[in-house]
């Protein structure tokens, strides 16, 4: 399956309730379809007692039975507590964003992208030197008489 078939028959469930386990979860979605695979995020810490992160993800063989899922299970009440049932989104690379960990100038392609002076900033400043530029006086008398001439 390619990643946006994958992408649009995976769904994110979020706000679980910590006693929801994978199984829980697949036999809840189940009428909508047939479930390819259900995670439940383990949490970043391992000194941490929860046993998910609050959310997961369903994989449904169609795309179309996620998107029941979606549109019959968001905001419904599941353990006590309202649920999020969304299409769920590519993961974020770790080099971009605002969860980088490197400052974007320093990405590459973005100086050449960025850093580099526009057409346009380089005409302003030429403009404006040329405006700059003191004019010479001299520069449109003729110098070869001296003194006011009589006719």
């Amino acid at each position: 399956m390619s990643d946006t078939a994958h992408l649009k028959s995976t769904v994110y469930v979020g706000g679980l309730e910590n006693a929801v386990t994978a199984k829980l979860l697949a036999d809840a979605f189940l009428p909508f379809g047939e479930i390819v695979d259900v995670t439940l995020p383990k949490p970043d810490l391992s000194s941490s007692k929860d046993p998910h992160r609050g959310f997961g993800y369903i994989e449904f063989e169609v795309a179309g039975d996620a998107k029941e899922a979606i549109d019959n299970m968001d905001q419904s009440e599941f353990f006590g507590r309202v649920i999020k049932v969304a299409a769920a989104k590519p993961q974020k690379d770790s080099n971009e964003g605002l969860g980088s960990k490197t400052a974007v100038w320093e990405t590459e392609g973005w100086i050449a992208k960025h850093g580099g002076v526009s057409d346009e900033d380089k005409l302003a400043n030429q403009q404006a030197q040329q405006a700059n530029t003191p004019k010479d006086a001299m520069a449109n008398l003729d110098t070869d008489v001296a003194g006011p001439q009589l006719e």
